[in-house]
């Protein structure tokens, strides 16, 4: 049985609660990837994606520089021990649609992350595909309360008269 040490990436860079979303996406832009752990210290207490700094912040009218991570992260979040196995894993990420797990030790010490990705290329293809099905049903918004930005696409009304 594969284990979740086996195809994770170790050595993720983290960002501080007080970090702001301008560094974080400085950070996402350097590293080429659109999530970084928040820690303190080595303990894990939050995500930040890319996602997040545009949808929370931005679009919320917060200014990236002086807007800090845990006013947006998303905190408290899903994680597995790294002696897990790849299909426990995988059904964590299917169950939170999710497509990146942050990856503990036992005393709950951020020490990587592992991916859909890293299942599928040095894991189990079939644990992947399952997973990828499950993260990528539709969701359903509710779209009853949409800005004015989003227009007709949004079922907002039409700006030109």
């Amino acid at each position: 049985m594969t284990r979740i040490s086996d195809v994770m990436t170790r050595g993720v860079r983290t960002l501080s609660p007080g970090d702001t979303l301008t560094l974080a996406a400085q950070a996402m832009q350097e590293l080429d990837v659109g999530v970084i752990p928040v820690c303190n210290g080595r303990e894990l207490i939050g995500m930040v994606t890319d996602r997040d700094i545009v949808l929370r912040g931005v679009a919320q009218g917060c200014r990236p520089e002086d807007t800090r991570l845990d006013q947006v992260m998303s905190a408290h979040p899903r994680w597995c021990f790294e002696d897990q196995s790849l299909e426990d894993a995988a059904r964590q990420m299917s169950e939170a649609q999710i497509r990146r797990l942050p990856v503990v030790d036992r005393e709950k010490h951020l020490v990587g992350i592992v991916s859909l990705g890293d299942i599928a290329v040095r894991g189990d293809e079939n644990e992947a595909g399952s997973a990828l099905g499950s993260i990528s049903e539709p969701a359903r918004p509710d779209r009853s309360s949409q800005s004015q930005a989003s227009g007709t696409a949004g079922g907002g009304e039409s700006l030109q008269r």
